[in-house]
């Protein structure tokens, strides 16, 4: 399956993922140690700026499981013994969501989507989940993204 035509299509692979996930998400493609290659946010700047003064992703579920799992998940089917992470996320319009992450060609990537209104249906994680898998090909053997694949909201 082909996704993009051109030279990466980094950007219009995001955007994409942008209009699919109403309340954003956060993608950490070539994860090495603790630390992505690329990092793609589009939450909600509220969001981002609480997550990263409070260090939330040393509690964070959806993080713990993608570094001990591969596949997809809601985030209403984790099971955590502290969903304090989670319930401030919903109280910031992240109420819904999917966390992805596959180890491919020697390196790992995770990433969580989500929305406001009703969970993911199936074919939405699997299409999801799908262009991820296409980005993290695709930027595996990039050294910088192009000003073509840059992605701003």
């Amino acid at each position: 399956m082909v996704l993009m035509e051109g030279k990466h299509g980094v950007g219009k692979v995001l955007e994409r993922l942008d209009s699919a996930c109403p309340s954003g998400f956060a993608i950490a493609l070539h994860i090495k140690f603790s630390s992505p290659r690329y990092l793609f946010q589009a939450y909600p700047a509220e969001w981002i700026a609480y997550y990263t003064a409070n260090g939330l992703v040393m509690r964070d579920p959806t993080v713990h499981w993608g570094f001990e799992n591969t596949g997809h998940i809601r985030w209403s089917a984790l099971e955590v013994a502290d969903r304090s992470v989670m319930l401030k996320a919903a109280e910031h319009g992240l109420k819904f969501g999917f966390t992805v992450a596959f180890d491919a060609l020697g390196s790992r990537t995770v990433a969580s989507f989500a929305r406001s209104d009703r969970e993911f249906i199936d074919s939405e994680m699997v299409d999801t989940s799908e262009l991820l898998a296409w980005l993290h090909a695709e930027t595996l053997f990039l050294e910088d993204l192009s000003p073509e694949d840059d992605f701003a909201l």
